[in-house]
């Protein structure tokens, strides 16, 4: 499989070094970025080959990764036009461009795969939402979660309308995680216990038990119960989180993330002037 990169940051280095290989051939991915540094960086640590702009390489390709920043994404595709007389899979992992603006932008192009991948994908740990446009063959679809599958799980989504709330549960969901560890880093210095002691306890608390969570069958409304012992300390902090409503103020700081996708989306669609 021949791949090409349009940008080469931080999530298709993450996407490289999962390929690189294994999915395809290190001579057989090829990254366009203007960044000279980044792409010496690139052909160094992967043996990929690269180059400044969009040329032939990107022709011969069976996937196209966009992997630039939504902004600059309607300039990308508006180039990429002369490109696609392969019949390449295109797959964006650009935030909040809708596949019906990219495929616009493509000249009516119909072969996307959109997706919502997060930032644990640069541990191999990530999880992608994905969907297929009408023009994906059944070829191109497994394509796209074999290269998917290298930084993490999948989860295919019948329509595009699920991006908006994937991306508010797990592509910015990372973000909630490391907020709530924060807390509970300052909450254990207040307490009296040193920096370093509280990084290593409330990290090592989230991962076991996002790792029991991920092992058990049981609902996790089962397991924090199985933990919270009435008039017990666990129950205290429960009850206080409770009363101040934590959990609603959660649930409608992700619906805002969703609300805030979906606006993205209309603002990111546009045509200039």
């Amino acid at each position: 499989m021949k791949i090409s990169f349009i940008g080469g940051g931080n999530m298709a280095t993450a996407l490289i070094a999962g390929l690189a290989g294994k999915v395809a051939q290190a001579g057989d991915i090829h990254v366009i970025d203007p960044n000279p540094e980044a792409l010496e960086k690139l052909r160094g640590q992967y043996g990929v080959t690269t180059s400044p702009e969009i040329g032939a390489t990107v022709a011969g390709s069976d996937v196209i990764v966009l992997a630039v920043k939504p902004q600059q994404m309607r300039e990308v595709a508006l180039r990429l036009q002369s490109q696609l007389a392969a019949r390449p899979l295109v797959l964006s992992i650009a935030a909040g461009i809708r596949g019906t603006d990219l495929s616009r932008w493509l000249g009516g192009y119909g072969a996307i795969v959109r997706t919502m991948p997060n930032t644990p994908a640069l541990i191999g740990q990530g999880i992608t939402g994905m969907v297929a446009m009408a023009g994906v063959s059944e070829a191109q679809k497994q394509a796209a979660d074999s290269i998917l599958r290298a930084v993490g799980k999948t989860v295919w989504l019948d329509s595009e309308d699920a991006i908006d709330p994937v991306t508010a549960v797990s592509g910015s969901g990372p973000a909630y995680v490391f907020f709530f560890l924060e807390a509970m880093q300052q909450a254990a210095l207040e307490m009296g216990l040193t920096a370093g002691q509280g990084r290593e306890l409330a990290i090592a608390t989230f991962t076991g038990a996002a790792q029991l969570a991920a092992q058990s069958e049981e609902p996790v409304e089962v397991l924090r119960q199985r933990v919270t012992s009435k008039g017990g300390t666990t129950y205290a902090a429960i009850t206080s989180m409770e009363q101040a409503g934590v959990k609603q103020a959660i649930v409608d700081a992700m619906k805002a993330a969703a609300a805030r996708g979906r606006e993205l989306g209309d603002e990111l669609g546009k045509d200039a002037v």
